[in-house]
């Protein structure tokens, strides 16, 4: 039970489970029957579990280090090979589940596992750290309607739309730990422009995706869409960037984060209840 705990909670289970039931959401949006939902979740879910499972197993010592008691590795509550084991497991597996809708589709979902890994290490720490996050995020859609048998290609828009979601999600992520990842020698793209300017970025792509997939389908957007837009002004504006909001372990806020994911699950559940996923 400690281990199968510790690996739940090494998963980085609320992102894990928002991008998930994202990929859900667009899957039965596009017109998925329920064993294709299936797939895209299994698919997803895999891809999430191994890329988080191999962050806390590359991070541990710098984890460590700054005292990161929610991190199961760090800890001692979970080996590090357990988690790299883990992880190694369920990158397989990702592909795997994803031929079970077709090739393609697969290639998307490998594409976006493949680049999310390479976040891990080693681009974490470059000037291109958001990289990863762009294209990960936006091969999702790209991977949920190709995934569908004879789909049209993925519109440009929403493959837009979900990339700049997750630039705007790395800047959110990495706004609690600054000061602990210039201590263990970070520097990716955020910690570059510091605590204001991350902050800046991340309301700006958050509000570009909105945007995006308000006004990127054919027809006038609609009164659920505009709010939307609202939505993704006032949130991390009442979110305060995690000044006063909910803490990491060890007093690191995430109410950041928790903003762009509560905006992005606002964002798709309007796209798909007003039909206008494609």
């Amino acid at each position: 039970m400690g281990t199968a705990l510790g690996l739940v909670r090494a998963s980085h289970p609320e992102p894990a489970a928002t991008v998930t039931t994202v990929a859900g959401l667009l899957a039965w949006g596009v017109g998925h029957r329920p064993a294709g939902i299936a797939a895209v979740v299994g698919t997803v879910l895999a891809s999430q579990l191994a890329v988080g499972w191999s962050n806390d197993a590359l991070d541990a010592d710098r984890d460590a280090t700054v005292g990161r008691t929610d991190k199961p590795v760090a800890a001692g509550a979970l080996r590090r090979r357990t988690a790299g084991l883990a992880a190694v497991l369920a990158a397989v597996a990702t592909p795997v589940l994803a031929l079970t809708t077709n090739p393609v589709a697969a290639v998307w979902a490998t594409v976006g596992l493949l680049s999310a890994l390479l976040y891990d290490w080693p681009l974490k720490s470059t000037p291109v750290s958001v990289l990863p996050y762009a294209v990960s995020f936006g091969s999702l859609p790209a991977f949920v309607v190709l995934a569908l048998p004879g789909a049209p290609a993925p519109p440009v828009w929403l493959v837009t739309a979900a990339a700049c979601l997750g630039a705007g999600a790395h800047f959110a992520n990495v706004l609690p730990d600054l000061a602990d990842d210039a201590r263990t020698g970070v520097r990716g793209l955020p910690h570059r422009l510091g605590a204001a300017g991350s902050r800046a970025a991340a309301a700006g792509l958050l509000l570009a995706a909105t945007v995006t997939l308000v006004f990127g389908p054919p027809g006038p957007p609609s009164w659920a869409g505009l709010s939307a837009v609202a939505a993704a002004v006032l949130v991390p504006a009442v979110a305060g960037y995690g000044g006063r909001g909910a803490t990491r372990a060890g007093g690191r806020p995430v109410a950041a984060f928790r903003a762009v994911m509560v905006v992005a699950l606002i964002d798709v559940v309007l796209l798909v209840a007003s039909g206008r996923v494609v």
